[in-house]
């Protein structure tokens, strides 16, 4: 596919800043709508769409929608390392993380890109707002270490949260990421250790899914004792593709939640970063939610 037909799905309005999700795939994305449902709210001059780049060319195809006077994109799986890469200023937080899942499309004049992560704060909003789980002094479980732990380590770790595992299968990738974040944690007195899928606890307070398993049906990477009667279990993803992480949680007693509140928090962050205005999450998740439950969604 070539860049020129890999460029936004739907005809847009060029007197409206233009923004879109980029990612491969993107066609299932909620974005779009999330988006539209801000600017309604905020009354901004937004139109976003979707950006479906070939993974050999993901530089190359937002650098066009850019060029095309584009403001700038949310990233999706899997180029958010990439992303991070191609912007020449980033923030805090996507420097710790190394990956970025937003990119604000600035001119040299003003530094150039800028790259941001607003996956942690999102995550970490949709758990102790909209859920009502406080995360200071619990002990947290975190599955895998892709790009998408790597964004959400630091915040988990600033809500002085009493312990922080990471789990993988590869144990060496989460030593890495533990490793990265010794000095946040120190500063924040967070213990933070690198386990094995098989070796990786019990009875923690909180246990996130980062992994892609829930995708790929693959089941649930770690056994049943990382849970405790009352835990909170949340997948990163949504809807049907999470399904098997939330039965299995609630089966063991944890209370299941899946990734639809994170994805509305950190599109409010985005949101925030391109606009200088952050929406009302509340009636859009309650919309959102009520799509992805509907029978047949």
């Amino acid at each position: 596919m070539s860049t020129a037909d890999s460029t936004l799905d739907r005809a847009v309005d060029h007197r409206v800043d233009r923004y879109a999700v980029a990612g491969n795939p993107v066609a299932h994305s909620r974005s779009p709508h999330i988006h539209s449902l801000f600017a309604q709210q905020t009354g901004q001059a937004v139109d976003y769409g979707r950006l479906l780049c070939p993974l050999d060319a993901f530089a190359a195809t937002v650098q066009a929608f850019a060029a095309d006077g584009a403001r700038g994109c949310n990233v999706t799986v899997p180029f958010k390392f990439e992303a991070f890469a191609l912007a020449a200023r980033r923030t805090a937080r996507a420097e710790l993380a190394q990956a970025a899942n937003v990119l604000r499309f600035d001119a040299d004049a003003h530094g150039g890109w800028l790259a941001d992560n607003t996956d942690g704060i999102g995550l970490v909003r949709d758990i102790t707002v909209n859920a009502g789980v406080p995360l200071a002094g619990q002990r947290v479980l975190l599955i895998g270490a892709g790009g998408a732990s790597a964004g959400v380590m630091g915040p988990f770790i600033e809500t002085g949260c009493a312990e922080l595992v990471v789990a993988n299968r590869t144990v060496a990738k989460a030593e890495e990421l533990v490793a990265r974040h010794a000095d946040v944690a120190r500063q924040h007195g967070v213990r933070l250790s690198a386990r094995s899928l098989q070796d990786a606890g019990e009875a923690f307070d909180v246990v996130v899914n980062g992994t892609a398993t829930s995708l790929s049906g693959e089941g649930v990477p770690v056994g049943p004792q990382v849970l405790r009667t009352g835990s909170l279990a949340l997948d990163m993803m949504y809807g049907p593709a999470a399904q098997g992480f939330l039965d299995w949680a609630r089966s063991h007693g944890a209370t299941g939640r899946d990734g639809l509140g994170m994805l509305v928090e950190q599109a409010a962050e985005s949101f925030l970063l391109w606009r200088g205005v952050r929406p009302d999450t509340a009636p859009v998740l309650r919309e959102l939610r009520a799509l992805v439950d509907a029978p047949g969604a």
